[in-house]
């Protein structure tokens, strides 16, 4: 049977509040789609009603454009919701990267521009809603172009009205278009007044493919008028290859450009082969290959996972991965039946054994190489179900979660083992709690996650401590000497056995050992007692009601008799934060590390992100809960950081009595 060509799959990327959703409902209907309701994501709709404010999940819908098929994945564009956006990314043929008209923009795209370069991704720019006639065209051009590490070639001109965006002159072939309601384009005529600024930007368009292609600049040298059809080739090799990024011009609201920018899409992006290539997938040949690239639990119907075909066919009822596949649905908009080919972007059924960034064939699962990995959690909070009753079903919730979003991150506080959970900030896990809440029926609360506070001590000291207990039989009897000191700052705990004569007979040793650990785990302070040496200097014992118990019971009255008399101090965790920011809120960045108590170690070029820096500092651990808050708030909501344990220091005054006067007494 022959098919038509393969379909291709566009991701729309960009920062939050561009209009990528606009732009992708714009292009529905400029293509006869009805701006159905897309699968795989928030449910963000794209009829004609308003769109939401901000895109929550990935979602994908299909599109028909002069008989070929296409799927367009509208992707989130806030910094936490990134990692799924990457994910689609990762199995487009192309990314229709869109910006509006502000030039802090170019900051925000500085991240995914450097994503797309570095794994060599074929993208396109569209500049949206160009109708702000204070609009510099120019200067937004030179900022993108600081941003990427590819040239940028400006494809169309605008054309404007009192400042009103009316139509986009197209570079190649010096003809201009408007627009009617739908997105259809009508030609329009190109106004004597603009022609000089045309051949001056059609001139730097030559000049910029002349880098990339000999036989051109050899033209441009002798004053030769090269071919229309000749520079559509060029481009669409040049973008195939991922050496040049091409810019077009419009309003996704009132249809500006939209048919210039399909027919950009329509000639220039790669197919499945192309990308197949890229990544390394081999090629047509070896049988049935998908990649998932999200996955979703729905109720009352299971796991569904949404994946790409990269080769062979897969239907309803066939074996994936060992699993047989109970369902398999297009996303709106898509044309086809029966089963999917290579090229296609389709949701499969309870395929259990197939996770996100997994290649499945009919045998099994492997992971993808290179797959994105999640950034470390920046926003932490401590969960609970509401219903004691509820505490199994919270973990088995929260693993669904987690599969669905590999940026969550659930872990165990090591002090007092509650759960933790984990994402990349308020507005990520303010969302997954939702979705436990309404989806997952399952009320929980959330508290700021418990900071491990340790204590240490100042002064050395010696202590007999004497456990005697008798009630009917053998009874209990311990005796010891210790002597206690503070260690160096990370040295740990050390136990040693200085007894001579056997007054204490060597078999008790380790038991008294294992109770100077258990009055070392919550000091008069209320926190664990670390860095200090404990050595046992002396004792006696009882041939008849001497036990290890006993002696267990001993080593831990010592350590809770002793430790108030040495000058016990409060340890706070510092983290080592590595804090990235646009260049322009890197003042910011510095004042709120220093108002949260923290130490500015060094400031340094970002070494991937063009126009970024990388600060880093030690901060608190107690100050970190909200910190990515209000570090968002003061870059745009752009800045993110990595936190790593690094050293305890110590900590006094006022704040270390507010901290000790929430704990409840150590007792004895």
């Amino acid at each position: 049977m022959n098919h038509p060509a393969s379909p291709r799959v566009v991701a729309l990327v960009g920062p939050q509040g561009v209009g990528k959703t606009t732009l992708l409902g714009a292009l529905l209907r400029a293509t006869g789609g009805d701006g159905g309701r897309p699968s795989g994501g928030a449910g963000n709709g794209h009829g004609a009603g308003p769109p939401r404010e901000m895109t929550l999940g990935l979602s994908a819908v299909g599109l028909q454009d002069h008989g070929e098929s296409w799927t367009l994945l509208d992707c989130p564009g806030a910094p936490e919701l990134a990692l799924e956006a990457r994910h689609a990314l990762c199995v487009c043929d192309a990314a229709l990267v869109v910006c509006d008209a502000q030039v802090e923009r170019a900051a925000a795209l500085a991240p995914l521009l450097s994503f797309l370069d570095a794994r060599r991704i074929p993208h396109l720019l569209f500049l949206n809603v160009l109708d702000d006639e204070d609009a510099s065209l120019p200067e937004l051009f030179d900022a993108l172009q600081g941003a990427s590490s590819r040239p940028l070639v400006m494809r169309e001109l605008a054309l404007r009205d009192g400042g009103r965006l009316v139509g986009v002159v197209d570079l190649v072939s010096e003809r201009a278009w408007g627009a009617e309601p739908e997105g259809r384009a009508v030609p329009l005529q190109l106004p004597e007044a603009e022609r000089p600024r045309e051949e001056v930007a059609r001139r730097q368009l030559l000049e910029r493919l002349a880098d990339l292609d000999d036989a051109l600049l050899e033209q441009l040298l002798e004053d030769k008028v090269p071919e229309a059809g000749a520079l559509y080739g060029e481009l669409e090799h040049a973008l195939r290859e991922d050496r040049l990024v091409p810019v077009f011009l419009g309003s996704a609201a009132r249809g500006v450009g939209l048919q210039r920018l399909l027919k950009g899409l329509r000639h220039e992006v790669p197919g499945v082969e192309k990308t197949r290539e890229r990544l390394g997938l081999g090629g047509a040949e070896g049988g049935v290959l998908v990649q998932a690239f999200k996955t979703q639990h729905l109720a009352h119907v299971g796991k569904h996972s949404l994946v790409r075909v990269w080769r062979g066919e897969v239907s309803d009822g066939d074996t994936l991965a060992g699993s047989r596949i109970n369902g398999l649905h297009r996303p709106p908009g898509t044309r086809g039946s029966g089963a999917a080919r290579a090229g296609e972007v389709v949701t499969l059924g309870r395929v259990e054994a197939l996770h996100t960034g997994e290649l499945a064939d009919l045998e099994g699962v492997r992971r993808a190489e290179g797959w994105p990995l999640p950034a470390p959690p920046m926003h932490v909070v401590a969960i609970t179900a509401e219903r004691r009753s509820d505490d199994v079903k919270l973990t088995a919730a929260l693993g669904r979660l987690v599969e669905e979003d590999p940026a969550l991150v659930v872990d165990q506080e090591a002090d007092s083992q509650m759960l933790l959970l984990g994402g990349q900030g308020e507005v990520h896990l303010r969302e997954a709690l939702e979705r436990l809440r309404t989806h997952l029926r399952l009320p929980v609360a959330t508290r700021p996650p418990p900071v491990p506070y340790r204590e240490t001590l100042r002064r050395q000291g010696t202590h007999h401590a004497r456990h005697k207990r008798q009630s009917g039989g053998h009874g209990q009897f311990g005796d010891v000497v210790v002597s206690v000191a503070p260690r160096a700052r990370g040295e740990g705990f050390e136990f040693r056995s200085a007894i001579v004569g056997g007054v204490v007979p060597k078999q008790y040793v380790p038991a008294i050992e294992e109770g100077v650990k258990d009055g070392l785990r919550r000091g008069p302070l209320g926190f664990p007692v670390v860095d200090v040496a404990v050595t046992l200097t002396g004792g006696t014992y009882h041939s008849v009601d001497s036990s290890d118990q006993a002696f267990r019971t001993t080593g831990r009255l010592a350590m809770v008799e002793i430790l108030p008399r040495l000058e016990p101090v409060l340890l706070e965790p510092i983290l080592h934060v590595e804090i990235q920011v646009p260049r322009s809120a890197t003042a910011g960045a510095q004042r709120l590390v220093t108002g949260r108590r923290g130490q500015i170690l060094g400031l340094d070029v970002h070494p991937e992100v063009p126009g970024w820096d990388v600060l880093a500092a030690y901060v608190p651990q107690a100050e970190l809960p909200g910190f990515i808050v209000e570090l968002r708030s003061a870059s745009a909501g752009l800045g993110s950081f990595v936190a790593r344990p690094d050293h305890y220091s110590e900590l006094v005054g006022k704040q270390a009595e507010r901290v000790v006067s929430h704990q409840p007494t150590a007792g004895a």
